[in-house]
């Protein structure tokens, strides 16, 4: 019960907008449209800075956004910083690879689903 908890706590911070600095970011990636591989946390302390922490979390199997160990990490991560508000997706917006360092080129062959989609809509580009 406890756990579940730690799930619905995250989304009904999301839910309740801006409310002041920090604001933790919060998104998810997948090799597709409906699985999500990566979760990741950016931590943003004041308006118009970068992101000074990021941090991620993975599900080889399944899907993070299931996880509610990753969920209870999650809080206590923002905790840590006294996050007072949570922007957060509701869609995965693409690979969980990182260009550059997991593969090289325009695109990840190993997510053909996201090759000439665009990320925040999902529809493809012509």
């Amino acid at each position: 019960m406890l756990r579940e908890q730690a799930r619905k706590r995250l989304t009904k911070k999301a839910k309740k907008g801006f409310r002041g600095f920090p604001v933790a970011t919060v998104a998810f990636y997948g090799p597709d449209n409906r699985r999500a591989s990566k979760l990741t946390v950016g931590i943003v302390l004041a308006e118009n800075q970068e992101a000074v922490e990021l941090k991620q979390w993975f599900a080889e199997q399944g899907d993070v956004r299931e996880d509610v160990q990753a969920a209870e990490e999650v809080l206590a991560y923002m905790d840590r910083f006294g996050v007072r508000s949570v922007a957060m997706v509701d869609r995965i917006i693409g690979c969980p690879h990182e260009e550059g360092i997991d593969y090289h080129g325009p695109t990840c062959p190993l997510c053909p689903y996201w090759a000439g989609r665009d990320r925040w809509s999902g529809e493809r580009v012509h």
